[in-house]
């Protein structure tokens, strides 16, 4: 009994022990030992724990050289939490009031792909997606080198679409009402601001067979060129051809 009871006792000591072990007095490092601690709490992905202490470092040595670093991870932890609004605020921060910090054309990525997140489906308001495309955009125009210049052209294509998505249903919708001047601007609106997206032509196309019906043949002879100019290999190429051929005929 007392050899179990002597076991037991020393496992326990081993928990305490353990657990006592990543309690660090901070009072007593260095600025780099401090920037140290707070990632490997980051790298075990204590993030609740590393997150107080890069706002500690932060508050404690503004100006110095690990204040960006921190800035930086702050931001990410919140990123990797998926708390994406303070993330976007902690990587602008960075962006804003460290300019010249090695972190800035990572910050400006990692802040449009905060916002690339918290974007919904195309139905719903595209207030974030608008941003996330702001911001990629910006990353592109700022640093064209960067290996993930790429992902973000890739990215911001995929946003369009979504938005030429919600722009041309949008479209549909008031066609299918018969309010034919709000349809008409938004077909225009997919043609003329989304016109490499998939949803272009099938905009044009539709505008064009509204404007038929609606007997502004002017109008839509117009679009039928236009159409044809742009999209010579549209699936409706054919169809809109026919048509031009039709008015030439009246």
């Amino acid at each position: 009994m007392n050899i179990y009871r002597s076991v037991l006792l020393l496992l326990l000591g081993l928990i305490v022990f353990t657990g006592c072990s990543r309690s660090v007095d901070t009072a007593l490092l260095s600025s780099d030992e401090h920037l140290k601690y707070a990632q490997e709490l980051f790298n075990e992905e204590d993030y609740e724990k590393c997150l107080a202490e890069f706002q500690n470092i932060i508050l404690q040595y503004p100006g110095s050289a690990v204040n960006d670093d921190a800035q930086y991870f702050l931001a990410f932890t919140y990123y990797k939490r998926e708390e994406f609004l303070l993330a976007a605020y902690e990587f602008s921060k960075l962006i804003r009031d460290i300019p010249a910090s090695q972190f800035v054309p990572d910050a400006q990525y990692m802040l449009a792909e905060s916002y690339y997140n918290l974007s919904p489906d195309y139905q719903l308001d595209q207030t974030y997606t608008k941003k996330s495309i702001d911001e990629f955009q910006a990353f592109i125009d700022f640093f064209p080198v960067h290996p993930k210049v790429e992902d973000a052209e890739k990215k911001i294509h995929g946003m369009n679409l979504k938005l030429a998505k919600k722009e041309y249903n949008n479209a549909v919708i008031y066609e299918k009402m018969d309010y034919t001047k709000a349809a008409l601007k938004y077909y225009t609106l997919v043609v003329n601001t989304y016109h490499d997206t998939e949803y272009a032509p099938k905009a044009l196309y539709k505008k064009i067979n509204l404007l038929i019906e609606k007997e502004r043949k002017d109008e839509a002879l117009k679009s039928i060129r236009s159409f044809l100019s742009r999209y010579p290999d549209a699936q409706d190429a054919m169809e809109v051809a026919r048509l031009e051929a039709e008015f030439a005929k009246d």
